[in-house]
């Protein structure tokens, strides 16, 4: 294979599986936040389903030593397994655990990726105990960019790509066929018919980290006027959904 095929073949799998998180800055730490605020991590059984590194797996363990991650990509899987114990290799769809197993399951960023994502849904219903929730950041279908690059003419190409969200669906998906885009309704679908009701649902925005580090007062500001519009109907064109449901009722039959 030559060095162009073996570049292009890592390229169109990164597009396809997602790019994990190597470094734990402010935005991660406001996600974390987050689902700190809204679920009880204290000595619970965790999941991050969809784990890349590890990066958020390794940060549920400042609350408890029940965390367990799962990796379909297994070069990547290596890597959190050289750092973190409890790491799976196993695709979303199909979770190597027990109806119930778990009080939090945590996605990050991954349900867009997913051969399945319906199917990933009623897994992550599947194993998360009654009482329990279901933690989900993924793209939301108004933000300007798609961050995951695009596909022109046959290529992959890397990087934030303006207003093909917006398209209508038939030449978004031609554009960005490696990765899905959620409105709210239709993230909502596709837990319908599983025993969860939605807790919490928002739109934030990125808190534009790299912004930051190499103008920090200028990233300062951004990140401050963007965070304030998440309390304004301009949240809705934020970058990520937050999703928060609760498993309601026993398992199902």
């Amino acid at each position: 294979m030559s060095d162009n095929e073996d570049f292009r073949r890592t390229s169109d799998d990164a597009a396809r599986l997602g790019h994990p998180s190597y470094v734990w800055r402010a935005g991660q730490e406001r996600r974390l936040a987050l689902v700190s605020q809204w679920t009880r991590l204290e000595g619970a059984a965790i999941l991050d389903a969809g784990c890349g590194v590890g990066m958020y797996t390794e940060q549920f363990r400042r609350f408890s030593d029940r965390v367990a991650g799962v990796e379909v990509d297994l070069p990547v899987a290596r890597q959190a397994r050289s750092r973190i114990p409890g790491i799976v290799l196993a695709p979303a769809e199909a979770l190597p655990f027990a109806d119930g197993s778990f009080d939090v399951v945590f996605s990050h960023e991954v349900i867009e990726h997913v051969s399945d994502d319906r199917a990933a849904a009623a897994e992550m219903a599947r194993v998360t105990a009654p009482g329990g929730r279901i933690v989900l950041f993924c793209p939301n279908r108004l933000y300007p960019f798609e961050t995951h690059g695009h596909y022109w003419r046959g290529r992959y190409h890397f990087g934030n790509t303006p207003l093909i969200n917006w398209l209508p669906d038939p030449l978004r998906n031609r554009f960005a066929p490696h990765v899905r885009a959620y409105t709210g309704p239709g993230l909502r679908r596709l837990f319908a018919g599983q025993d969860v009701r939605v807790v919490h649902h928002r739109v934030i925005y990125p808190g534009f980290d790299n912004v930051v580090a190499r103008r920090p007062a200028l990233g300062r500001v951004l990140r401050r006027v963007l965070y304030a519009l998440e309390h304004t109907p301009l949240q809705a064109f934020g970058l990520s959904h937050f999703l928060v449901l609760e498993r309601i009722s026993g398992i199902n039959a």
